[in-house]
């Protein structure tokens, strides 16, 4: 069954009702110029209130290196993605202390190759290329750019998944997780509980057959 990740956590309301209906990731943004940006203070006390088993990711865009380890740190995060021009060298480094994510905005397929230098990483996550905007767009990529091929690490689909894509974006591709924001929320950062539990539940019960 696929995974879901619920991205874009800023409240504590949202993060325990994504839980409650089947989330297994749930996403906190930390780099500036994001709508859904949370401080690691803000993050903490979220993060502490919620069960030891919903594995807890901070976005990073380019950030010093020291200032990502030590808002993880602080935060008690699980996974790292790392959403900018972070080289493997970088994600080595973290990787001593937490699980990476390498994040790569999809607009060609030299876009979905570049991810054989990461095999460093835990995992890859395919998102949409939208000029200037690192993740969060609503917009989703051609999917046929990733079918037929294989990967060295289990694989993230983001970018334009909605309660009504979400199934066939899963049976087209079969991602070991699915990752959603703006697709369940009423605004930037406030999920809409009733998207939510539409999407979990399209996304867990479609055909899923590697």
């Amino acid at each position: 069954m696929v995974k879901v990740k619920i991205c874009g956590i800023c409240n504590l309301t949202d993060a325990l009702e994504a839980y409650k209906l089947g989330a297994d990731f749930l996403g906190f943004v930390f780099f500036q110029n994001s709508p859904r940006k949370l401080e690691p203070d803000e993050a903490r006390l979220i993060i502490r209130e919620l069960p030891k088993n919903v594995l807890k990711v901070g976005l990073f865009l380019d950030q010093d290196l020291n200032e990502v380890h030590a808002a993880a740190s602080k935060c008690g995060l699980d996974f790292l993605q790392l959403h900018g021009n972070e080289d493997p060298g970088y994600c080595a480094r973290l990787k001593k202390d937490f699980k990476i994510i390498k994040s790569f905005r999809v607009k060609d397929k030299a876009s979905v190759e570049r991810a054989s230098d990461y095999n460093v990483c835990d995992h890859y996550l395919f998102d949409t290329y939208v000029k200037g905007v690192p993740g969060g767009t609503g917009v989703s990529f051609d999917w046929d750019i990733l079918t037929g091929r294989t990967f060295k690490r289990p694989i993230f689909l983001a970018g334009g998944l909605t309660p009504k894509n979400v199934g066939e974006a899963v049976t087209k591709i079969k991602p070991y997780a699915v990752d959603v924001a703006s697709g369940v929320e009423e605004s930037p950062g406030k999920k809409n509980h009733k998207l939510l539990k539409e999407f979990i539940e399209n996304a867990k019960k479609a055909e899923f057959t590697r």
